[in-house]
C-alpha cells in the first residue's frame, strides 16, 4: 500500500478540504485528488465524498482512518527503530541472571538515559548472525564455538575473566574445604541441567570435564539457576559450578557453600561482539563503560580452553 496515499487521505480527512489538505501537504490539488482516487482504486471503494461545504468521509473512509492512522504510526515507529540514536541499543546475554546481565544493569544506572533492549539468543553461532545481519547491536558472549571463525568485520574485545567456584550444600564431602583443585572433582557427580549442545558454555565445560577427568551431567529439565541451587544444596552428593558474579537466591531453610577452585582456576572469558561499522551511540557508550571497569584476576594460575584463547586473540580487539 502506498504510504503517500494514505498520509494524504488522512490529511484530506482531518482538513476537511482538498484544497487545504494540499497547502499543509505543499502538494497540489491536482496531486492531492490524483492520490486519493489510487488509493480508492487499490481499496476498490469510496473513502471520500465531494460536497458544497468540503470532503467528506462515506462509510468505508469513517471505517478505514483509523488502520490508516495506524499505518502511518507503524511507519514512524519503523523509521525510528534504525535510526542511530533514536532507538533502543540491543544487546544479547546468555541468560538474565547471569553475570554479564549484571553488568548491563551496572551501565543502565551509570547511564540511566541510555534505553536498552536486552534479549537472550540460544547460541553464540545464532548472536553472532544477528550481530553480523544487524538484528542486534552486541552480544556478550564467552567465545565463538571450536572451529567457527569470526565473520569479517566483526569484533571482539575481552569484557572480563570469571572464575568459577564449585557449589554445594552443607552435606556434601567437599563442604568444608577453603578451596578444592578441579583434578579433585574427578568422582564427584557435577550437575549442569543447563549444558545445551551446540552452545559455547556446554563446549567450554566439556572441555573443562575433558582437561581434569571430570564427569558432568546434563541429565533432568532445566528449571533456572534458582531451581538448580535449591536441589544442590539439599544434596549430599550434587554439586555444580558457578560463576563468582552470579547472582544467588539462597533457598529458605538451605545452607550453601560456594568454594574456590585453584591451581588451576578454570576463568570463564567473556567477551563483547560488534560491528565494526556499527554507529549506534550508545554502544560506544556500553564499550567507554566496560572499558572503565576494573576486574581483578584470581592468584596463581588460571585455565581456559586453549580454542577460547584463540578466539580472543584472532580480532583486532579494539577496546
Amino acid at each position: 500500500m502506498d504510504l503517500n496515499a494514505v498520509r494524504t487521505f488522512v490529511a484530506v480527512a482531518d482538513a476537511g478540504q482538498f484544497q487545504k489538505a494540499a497547502v499543509d501537504l505543499s502538494l497540489t490539488q491536482q496531486a492531492v485528488s490524483k492520490r486519493v482516487a489510487a488509493l480508492e482504486r487499490e481499496l476498490g471503494v469510496r473513502l471520500l465524498t465531494r460536497t458544497p461545504r468540503g470532503a467528506e468521509l462515506t462509510v468505508d473512509g469513517q471505517a478505514f482512518l483509523a488502520h490508516a492512522r495506524a499505518l502511518l504510526r507503524t511507519e514512524a515507529r519503523a523509521r525510528a527503530s534504525v535510526r542511530p540514536g533514536s532507538r533502543a541499543l540491543r544487546v544479547d546475554v546468555i541468560g538474565r541472571r547471569a553475570s554479564l546481565a549484571g553488568l548491563l544493569r551496572g551501565f543502565h544506572r551509570d547511564r540511566p538515559g541510555i534505553d536498552l533492549d536486552v534479549v537472550t539468543l540460544a547460541g553464540s553461532q545464532e548472536a553472532v548472525a544477528a550481530v553480523r545481519d544487524g538484528g542486534i547491536d552486541a552480544t556478550f558472549r564467552a567465545v565463538t564455538m571450536p572451529g567457527q571463525p569470526i565473520p569479517d568485520g566483526i569484533e571482539i574485545t575481552p569484557v572480563s575473566d570469571e572464575p568459577l567456584h564449585l557449589f554445594t550444600g552443607p552435606a556434601h564431602p567437599l563442604a568444608g574445604a577453603t578451596a578444592v583443585t578441579p583434578a579433585q572433582l574427578a568422582g564427584h557427580r557435577i550437575w549442569m541441567p543447563g549444558n545445551v549442545p551446540g552452545t559455547e558454555w556446554t563446549a567450554y565445560y566439556e572441555a573443562l570435564a575433558a582437561e581434569f577427568g571430570l564427569t558432568i551431567e546434563a541429565s533432568g529439565p532445566n528449571f533456572g539457576v534458582e531451581a538448580l541451587i535449591e536441589r544442590v544444596a539439599a544434596s549430599s552428593t550434587l554439586a555444580t559450578f558457578l560463576g563468582v558474579q552470579t547472582p544467588l537466591i539462597r533457598p529458605a531453610g538451605y545452607e550453601m557453600r560456594l568454594i574456590p577452585l585453584r591451581d588451576p582456576t578454570p576463568v570463564y572469558p567473556h567477551s563483547l561482539l560488534w560491528r565494526a561499522d556499527n554507529r549506534h551511540p550508545a554502544l560506544a557508550a556500553l564499550r567507554a563503560y566496560l572499558a572503565s571497569l576494573h576486574h581483578d584476576r584470581p592468584d596463581g594460575e588460571i585455565w581456559t580452553p586453549a580454542w577460547a584463547r584463540r578466539s580472543a586473540g584472532a580480532s583486532s580487539g579494539a577496546g
